[in-house]
């Protein structure tokens, strides 16, 4: 085996922890790929010979390729990220849980916390995701963002204040999230708007992404509180004898084909056995995009 092979064996072995390095940055399946290969380019272009820690040298550099897409997205972007964004969705069946996604979602990161680093600063989203998520050391980061280590933790602080004042986290247990979904999506077959509110935490928010091409009341929106949540959830009711249970960003959710054709991906967060939080994907472009399959029926 010659050197060039030898790196790009060394560089498959990180590639599913670089991937999910892009993923908790960019939020998206696509991105995150298209930086793990420009990774792998400059690897390739790069002397590593004396680099003692490969695995490290190669976090911080996809973590600055992510930096310059996240300001290269902003720069294009002529208004703030709308409060219906839902980032790609990453979804298992329940009964199969691929290896590489199980990488990507180490430590979990559901779509609420991917939500809540739309909101970050890009230097920001860097500092946190690197050290709070990966354990990079400030004054590794600290090049990448040209500050010094001080001004860096700093950084990352202000976002960890904006992640912790969000939705709290999903309940570990898996049993009380499908309990509360399974009671959610019973609820909605069954037309029965008391069962809903009462499954609905009081606050519970709704976002529904259905990307700029979809109007009328299947568009983009933010839904706040139980009621208004469950009186939406009754509107489509017709569509949830074909929502199935699936792992969606390490969580219990919902997919949605009627007659085999993907509708919808829905991550759900539930706290205290109440749903608290639901984020919608149904654009349909993003949805081909990713390539998913319809679930069994």
């Amino acid at each position: 085996m010659d050197d060039k092979e030898l790196l790009a064996e060394r560089f498959q072995t990180q590639r599913g922890h670089l991937r999910a390095v892009a993923y908790r940055m960019l939020g998206s399946l696509g991105e995150a790929e298209d930086a793990v290969q420009e990774t792998w380019l400059r690897l390739s272009r790069s002397d590593v010979s004396e680099v003692t820690n490969l695995a490290g040298w190669l976090t911080t550099v996809v973590g600055r390729i992510c930096l310059d897409m996240l300001r290269s997205r902003a720069a294009r972007r002529e208004e703030p990220m709308a409060d219906t964004f839902v980032p790609d969705p990453v979804v298992t069946p329940l009964e199969r849980v691929d290896p590489e996604q199980e990488v990507l979602l180490a430590d979990s990161v559901g779509l609420a916390l991917l939500v809540v680093l739309e909101t970050l600063e890009p230097a920001e989203r860097l500092a946190f995701v690197l050290h709070d998520m990966f354990a990079v050391p400030f004054d590794d980061i600290a090049p990448i963002v040209a500050r010094t280590s001080t001004a860096t933790r700093q950084l990352a602080s202000r976002a960890r204040r904006r992640v912790q004042s969000a939705e709290p986290a999903s309940d570990p247990d898996p049993g009380r999230q499908r309990e509360a979904v399974e009671a959610f999506l019973a609820a909605s077959r069954a037309g029965d708007f008391d069962a809903l509110v009462a499954v609905l935490d009081p606050d519970v928010v709704l976002r529904a992404d259905s990307g700029p091409l979809v109007s009328g009341v299947a568009a983009s929106k933010v839904v706040r509180g139980a009621t208004s949540v469950a009186k939406g959830a009754l509107m489509f009711r017709q569509y949830s004898p074909h929502a199935r249970l699936a792992l969606v960003n390490g969580a219990i959710g919902l997919v949605t084909a009627p007659e085999g054709r993907l509708m919808s991906v829905m991550g759900i967060t539930v706290v205290g056995g109440r749903v608290t939080g639901i984020y919608i994907l149904s654009d349909p472009e993003r949805l081909e995009r990713l390539g998913l399959a319809a679930p069994a029926a």
